[in-house]
Parts: C-alpha cells; sequence; structure tokens
C-alpha cells in the first residue's frame, strides 16, 4: 500500500475490506510483521516483512540512481567516498531509531569535509532503512525516524524476488497492463520478463494495438458489473498503476490531483472512474468530506452515493463527531 502519509493505507484498506479494523494494521507494524519503506518509485510502501526482504534488494538500485545521478545532494557528494559514508550511516542508523537531522549532525562529525544533510539523505536513500513507529499506527504521532533492517527485522534485505515473480504479482493486481504499465509503478524496466512470460500469460491488446498481459486466471469482470462509489486517499496505487491513465482518469488530470495550494487531495471512483476530488478538514468539532468534481456539477444521482460513502468513511476516520458532506464547485 502507498504510504506517504501515515494514514493512507488505513483508508485505503477500509475502502476495499469489509469490516477492516485499524487496530489490527497497527498492531502488525508494532509487532514488526508489517513495515514502512522506501520501494516502487523511492517512494514509502507498507509491505509485509517477507515482501520487504524480497522486494527491497529488486528497488534498491532506483534508490541509488535516483540520489547520485538526480539529487543536488548526489552532485554535491560526487568525490565522497559514499561507501565509507554508507557503512558509518548503517552504524549509526542501526544503533536506534532516529531522525534524518539527527543522522545529518553524527555524519558531519564523522566526514567534516562533507555536507552533513546531503550523507543523511544518501544514506536515506542507499542504505536499506525501515520507518519505525508510532508513526505509521492508527492516530500515531511524532517525528520521522528510522533504523536498519537488522535493527528492526533482525537481517539485511533478501533472498530478492525473481524479476518474474514481481511481474506475476503486479499482474495479478493491475492487469491486464503493459511493461510501460509496470515501469510507470514500478519504475523498473523490465520488458524482456514480459517477453519471456508470453507463452504462459494472457494477452489482450488496446485500440492502439498495445500488448496487455494478464494472467490466465485472472477474474475478469463483464461490463454490466456494478461498481460502487469509493473514496481513496491520495496516490493510491490504483493512479499509479498504469501508464494509461485514462483507463480510470479523466485525460489530462495530475495522477496527484493537486488542489490550487499544492496539496493533494484523494479519489472519488463513480462506476470505476475517478470522476471528483476529496478531502477531509476538521473545524469546531466537526469533520466535512469537500468533494470538487471535475469540469461539470456531479448529477443528483451520482451525489446520494457518494454522500453516503463519504459519511462512512468519516466515521471511520472521526468517530463520534459531526460529519458533513459538501460539493464545491467544478475544478476546471
Amino acid at each position: 500500500m502507498q504510504a506517504q502519509a501515515p494514514n493512507q493505507p488505513y483508508i485505503g484498506l477500509w475502502s476495499r475490506l469489509t469490516g477492516f479494523r485499524p487496530e489490527e494494521l497497527s498492531r502488525l507494524v508494532e509487532n514488526r510483521a508489517v513495515v514502512r519503506i522506501s520501494l516502487m518509485r523511492n517512494t514509502i510502501h507498507l509491505v509485509t516483512a517477507r515482501d520487504a526482504f524480497g522486494m527491497k534488494p529488486l528497488c534498491m538500485p532506483l534508490g541509488e540512481r535516483g540520489f547520485m545521478r538526480g539529487s543536488p545532494w548526489g552532485r554535491d557528494l560526487k568525490d565522497a567516498d559514499m561507501a565509507a559514508i554508507g557503512r558509518a550511516g548503517a552504524e549509526i542508523m542501526g544503533e536506534k531509531p532516529r531522525t534524518i537531522a539527527d543522522l545529518a549532525k553524527q555524519l558531519g562529525r564523522r566526514f567534516p569535509d562533507h555536507d552533513g544533510a546531503a550523507m543523511a539523505y544518501g544514506v536515506r536513500y542507499m542504505v536499506p532503512l525501515v520507518f519505525t513507529p508510532p508513526r505509521g499506527l492508527w492516530g500515531g504521532r511524532g517525528q520521522v525516524t528510522l533504523t536498519t533492517f537488522e535493527a528492526w527485522l533482525g537481517g539485511p534485505p533478501g533472498p530478492s524476488f525473481s524479476a518474474d515473480d514481481l511481474v506475476r504479482r503486479y499482474l495479478a493486481a493491475f492487469g491486464p497492463a503493459s511493461s510501460a504499465d509496470l515501469r510507470a509503478w514500478s519504475g523498473l524496466a523490465l520488458r524482456a520478463t514480459f517477453e519471456r512470460l508470453r507463452p504462459e500469460l494472457k494477452v489482450f491488446h488496446d485500440q492502439r494495438g498495445q500488448d496487455l498481459f494478464d494472467l490466465p486466471r485472472a477474474p475478469r469482470p463483464a461490463r454490466e458489473v456494478d461498481a460502487p462509489v469509493r473514496l481513496l486517499p491520495d496516490y493510491d496505487n490504483i493512479l499509479l498503476g498504469h501508464a494509461d491513465r485514462t483507463r480510470i482518469m479523466p485525460h489530462g488530470r495530475h495522477l496527484g490531483m493537486f488542489s490550487s495550494n499544492g496539496v493533494t487531495q484523494g479519489a472519488v471512483l463513480v462506476d470505476g472512474f475517478v470522476r471528483a476530488m476529496w478531502k477531509p478538514a476538521t473545524a469546531n468539532s466537526a469533520t466535512t468530506a469537500l468533494v470538487t468534481p471535475f469540469v461539470k456539477p456531479l448529477p443528483k444521482s451520482e451525489q446520494r452515493p457518494i454522500v453516503e460513502e463519504a459519511m462512512r468513511l468519516l466515521e471511520f476516520l472521526a468517530p463520534g463527531a459531526k460529519h458533513d458532506v459538501r460539493f464545491a464547485a467544478p475544478s476546471p
């Protein structure tokens, strides 16, 4: 589950599972059976400990390349001994969970010729780390702290899942899909893996003739199957699972659906398509879901199920509070 904001997985699972209880997920995080780590696209995801061991080796090169080639911190350290900095960072972070600011101070003392913040972010991207509670718990607060895989999970990442395993698991969640779709979701180029697996996969073609792959026995609901209204958290993986997002979002819409002040908002699905944005707001002991349609107002027939679903979600987010749902003017 996408987990850049600590509450994202809870809303995402609530929208998918009947009877989901947030304290159960919090317990798994506390017991270290589930962890928040950087994976696909160098972004934070919530995964099982088993998946953390298997997926981290596949995604580690993304962090290393992204830091050294794509960040100003990496460019500042082009002449530094990154192996030595990485070893020192792993030692420091393995002692106890620390903030990046604390790591920067510690590294600055050991390597005074280099910028402490740049080195700390290098360790953040190039050493396998785990985000530690209380952030990530339901209702948890606190600074962002990290520690090493070894300290939190008892060992380094590995053995790695195979590329074949990753493709099959991706298709189980997002198929039918192309190799470009998987690359958009993960940051990994696995076209050759798709071609190797072609004989065992079901192959479809989109309107442009592009190959779309799926598992042979994957469910493929009929066109007339109802898709109920859903309110998703911002940056839900449904919005990030394909290079061609027109299958779920209006053409030209930014995947993060930024509001005018740059704050990301969640998605409202109607009949399986994104028709609006939403965000919660709390004031004067009341929690409101503000729904902003795309381009034109939503008809009453669509507003009613949105209100019903939003009220259920607000009760989940703020039980016992006053709840309301408001529809804003359409976003152009």
